[in-house]
């Protein structure tokens, strides 16, 4: 498998080229974006690994052309800071598969990243590169669900992903009603400091309320938390009809944290059959546990369908131990949604 090293420094260049070697990938390396987009155009690699600060051409402009002229799975490099994570939100939203931060220091030490960095470009060697267009050129015309409920219940709706995820959670949460009866809880697999921005971006283009999670702050409808980077979001029933959120610093549960599995068990446990649970893409077995306790409530669990996910692993894992009701195409998710809510609330 060849993978494109891009980077300025020389420095990470080599790096990153003898962590992939050493892992038996076939490593070419570019300077800049705009050697970076020849290359791809000429060398046809199968992974792409990009940094975004970059002179002649950038990271994001070179990322937007690889996906126009020659669309191929792309890793970002990105740094810690809050406008590296702006950077890294609005790389995934043009195309990139996933991202790698860079630990800090004047010389990053990559060798102490090295499984994640391995890991990752293996996931995107892997990854369904036509799902990935078909979420970020957005060739269906979405619009916004309207349903047709009472409110006599209280539900909720738990949405659960990995690698690929924030270009699905753009073809569902935006098309979410503001008037939608319920909360809505999103574990999207990231590090701290990445959240805030999804949260913010999502928000701007979208009729609900979405933010960053907080701790102990009281759930309401129509408001769509997510769990913050780093920490596990769970649900606490207080007293009839509020229910509080706890953001909680724990162990790792499926090797991730936040975990999809956590949210769902303590949905289950609040909320019991009265939710609507969506597995997306991403890599592994996170949230099949969960899944499996809100299905046998009586709870609604949807998987995204392999032709619309970039990474089928954890919508494979749902299906493959009986977890999942409904497999729908990432587009159709917001309608199924609805139409749970409609059936539920009007019973």
């Amino acid at each position: 498998m060849r993978v494109l090293v891009v980077d300025d420094s020389a420095l990470i260049r080599m790096a990153l080229s003898e962590i992939l070697s050493k892992a038996g990938f076939e490593v070419v390396s570019a300077k800049n974006g705009k050697e970076a987009v020849e290359k791809v155009l000429t060398l046809n690699p199968n992974v792409v690994t990009l940094d975004i600060n970059m002179p002649v051409m950038d990271g994001l402009t070179a990322l937007k052309l690889i996906m126009e002229k020659k669309p191929t799975p792309v890793v970002m490099l990105s740094s810690l800071t809050r406008e590296g994570a702006k950077e890294t939100i609005d790389a995934l939203k043009l195309g990139a598969v996933d991202f790698i931060t860079k630990p800090s220091g004047v010389v990053p030490d990559l060798e102490s990243i090295r499984e994640e960095i391995v890991s990752k470009v293996k996931t995107a060697a892997d990854s369904n590169i036509n799902a990935l267009r078909l979420q970020n050129l957005k060739k269906i015309n979405l619009g916004v669900v309207k349903g047709n409920w009472k409110k006599n219940k209280n539900v909720c709706i738990l949405i659960g992903s990995s690698t690929g995820g924030p270009s699905a959670l753009e073809m569902i949460i935006p098309r979410l009603p503001e008037d939608i009866p319920a909360p809505v809880f999103v574990v999207q697999h990231m590090p701290v400091g990445f959240t805030k921005q999804l949260a913010d971006r999502l928000a701007s283009i979208s009729e609900v309320e979405v933010k960053e999670a907080e701790d102990n702050e009281r759930v309401k409808e129509g408001i769509v938390y997510i769990a913050p980077g780093g920490y596990h979001m769970k649900l606490k029933k207080i007293a009839e009809n509020i229910v509080r959120i706890k953001i909680v610093d724990e162990k790792p549960v499926n090797a991730v944290k936040p975990s999809v599995d956590v949210t769902a068990e303590s949905i289950a446990e609040v909320y019991r059959g009265n939710c609507v649970a969506a597995i997306l893409t991403g890599m592994g077995c996170d949230g099949a546990k969960g899944f499996k306790k809100i299905r046998e409530l009586g709870g609604l669990t949807i998987a995204s369908s392999e032709d619309t996910c970039v990474v089928f692993g954890m919508p494979r894992a749902a299906i493959e131990i009986g977890a999942i009701v409904s497999v729908k195409p990432v587009f159709e998710i917001a309608e199924e949604i609805v139409r749970f809510l409609e059936v539920k609330l009007n019973e």
